[in-house]
């Protein structure tokens, strides 16, 4: 049952229950939260179709979904999933696919074209940087040393090709040194400068801190909270992707 009050659109059960209807919006991307597979199918959807259809929009039925939360679902490139009471964030299935098919790809391009072992870090190293950075803020660990196992593995084969008259411990001092705690760490060196691999694992995973839901960046009572917020959140950000902040201003950095 729909009832509005104050021009809003509220729903209930026959019961007077809540049904849970939320929004979130990111972009042009959204989920709608509901209490049934019913009210989503019958009640909620149409209603988004008709808004959009009133704006010359359309709802795209290829990627709108309707799932039970304990089944999961992809968004934004992380998959939500809710395990008995607890909520799990995770990098989806599918951004890890396409992010090793890519890595590979570079690795295996740059065999076929004789490129030098420190050529592949630079090109691969910002990408396993960007792409731990977005992550870091879930439950990405496990995940993260699957994916510096995969590109190691993908390094060790080009390695061999590469020389396939030289033993593998020939091999491990041309390419492998250890750092820190960590042995067998792809490296190479051009020009008298050492390029290492970036190992994802080492990104640190630093939960994100909702703002307070009264807050406001433009309210002068608020300042110190969001400067405070503003220098937590700067020192917990490595630096190869913070930005510029100008005083008084609201933080523009990735979340």
């Amino acid at each position: 049952m729909r009832h509005t009050s104050k021009g809003d659109v509220t729903w209930i059960t026959k019961r007077g229950r809540p049904t849970w209807v939320n929004l979130i919006r990111y972009a042009d991307d959204f989920i709608i939260t509901g209490c049934s597979r019913e009210l989503l199918e019958n009640e909620v959807k149409p209603m988004v179709r008709d808004f959009l259809a009133q704006r010359g929009l359309m709802l795209s039925e290829e990627k709108t979904t309707i799932t039970h939360i304990a089944k999961g679902f992809d968004f934004l490139g992380f998959n939500l999933r809710k395990y008995g009471a607890k909520l799990l964030i995770t990098p989806s299935k599918k951004g890890v696919k396409r992010l090793l098919e890519k890595v590979r790809g570079i690795i295996k391009g740059g065999r076929g074209r004789g490129e030098a072992g420190y050529m592949l870090i630079q090109r691969v190293n910002p990408i396993l940087r960007g792409w731990a950075n977005y992550y870091r803020h879930v439950v990405s660990k496990k995940i993260f040393a699957k994916i510096d196992s995969n590109v190691w593995e993908c390094l060790w084969r080009w390695a061999k090709s590469r020389h396939p008259n030289k033993g593998m411990g020939w091999i491990k001092r041309r390419y492998f040194t250890r750092k820190g705690n960590r042995d067998w760490v792809f490296h190479d060196t051009n020009a008298g400068k050492k390029h290492v691999l970036f190992h994802m694992s080492s990104v640190p995973i630093v939960r994100h801190v909702k703002t307070r839901q009264n807050a406001n960046p433009f309210d002068p009572q608020w300042r110190k909270y969001f400067e405070e917020r503003r220098q937590k959140k700067t020192a917990d950000t490595p630096r190869n992707i913070q930005r510029v902040i100008v005083p008084g201003v609201a933080s523009a950095m990735p979340s």
